[in-house]
């Protein structure tokens, strides 16, 4: 089978903007890095189920916002539809609900999360309906005000959550039928952690897992659906304790069977593998792999499970590994895959 991927990139040296791959899981092979579309920063992408409309992070000159696209599922090519754009930095990541009613993004630099209307049918992005402004501060110097990084919707729809790194807290948010956003509750991690993204175990579906970029650790919560509420399971280091040198966490996910928990660590450069507890989801180190690069910004299961594929910003290359789904453990299969500062990877 051939699968089609998207790459979201910074633009600050050679890329243009979004780019595509094809993953052969046949040949075991990822190659034809083209641009399929041309806008400044798309650092965090999303694609929505039906494979129609793909939502982008974007920067133009001293604007930041979001950008819609929809997709030619036959040449990957990707057709804009619209943006949303307001003077000052640009949003570092962007999510949609499970209906696509609502786009969310969050914005490090600004300190805040933003909710639009999603037009259904067209699938173009309204102005803003709400921006919530987060203030804080932690002890990393680093962490001088709020930063939020990450925000998602619960697994149920009722809450969606946002990750502050600057702050070192979680915030839940009831979400009105107009997008409008209400804070209801929010959980303090340890100080100086620097919590990044968070994702949610599939079946056990009061449990999430967050990874924090400061103190390259995987935290595991209890999600209460009653009041929208979390409380700390467990935390599991994603380094080695004898690495001393700089290391920050960056992306988490979750196989679809909810067996094994991935994070990336820049600095140490590789993937942490966890097994998860079947009734529990707490985990339990497997190993870490090399990302075969520098920087691992994001990673990618690919829709068989059988490969993942991570995203080395600073060496500029994709990596292809195969997934052995009784043990989670990575092999190396590919790692010479040219592509330009990449950031995030989605598969359709």
């Amino acid at each position: 089978m051939k699968y089609r991927g998207y790459i979201g990139t910074y633009t600050k040296k050679d890329s243009k903007g979004i780019y595509s791959f094809e993953l052969d899981t046949e040949k075991a092979t990822v190659s034809d890095v083209t641009i399929a579309a041309n806008i400044g920063s798309p650092t965090y992408l999303k694609i929505t189920d039906d494979k129609q409309f793909l939502y982008s992070v974007a920067k133009e000159e001293e604007n930041g916002g979001i950008a819609s696209y929809s997709i030619d599922v036959t040449t990957g090519q990707l057709t804009l539809l619209n943006k949303q754009m307001t003077p000052g930095a640009n949003p570092c990541h962007v999510n949609t609900d499970v209906r696509h009613h609502y786009l969310f993004s969050t914005n490090y630099h600004k300190g805040t999360v933003d909710s639009y209307l999603i037009d259904p049918e067209k699938g173009t992005v309204n102005p803003a309906v709400s921006t919530i402004n987060h203030t804080g501060s932690g002890p990393d110097h680093r962490q001088e005000k709020a930063h939020v990084h990450y925000s998602g919707m619960t697994p149920d729809g009722k809450y969606l959550v946002a990750v502050d790194l600057g702050s070192d807290l979680l915030v839940t948010y009831s979400v009105s039928e107009q997008g409008e956003l209400n804070k209801v509750t929010k959980l303090a991690v340890p100080a100086g952690s620097g919590p990044r993204h968070l994702t949610f175990h599939p079946q056990l579906k009061n449990i999430a897992y967050l990874v924090t970029e400061f103190s390259s650790s995987v935290i595991v919560l209890k999600y209460n659906p009653e009041n929208g509420s979390f409380s700390i399971l467990q935390t599991v280091k994603a380094i080695p304790e004898d690495f001393t040198e700089n290391n920050q966490g960056s992306a988490i996910h979750v196989s679809s069977d909810g067996k094994f928990v991935y994070s990336g660590n820049r600095g140490h450069n590789s993937i942490a593998v966890f097994k998860t507890d079947e009734q529990t989801g707490k985990l339990s180190f497997v190993e870490n792999t090399s990302s075969e690069g520098n920087w691992p910004r994001d990673f990618v299961l690919d829709p068989t499970e059988k490969f993942l594929i991570a995203a080395n910003q600073e060496s500029n290359n994709l990596v292809l590994f195969s997934r052995d789904k009784e043990t989670g453990r990575l092999t190396l299969v590919q790692k010479d895959i040219s592509a330009p500062e990449p950031i995030c990877l989605k598969f359709l």
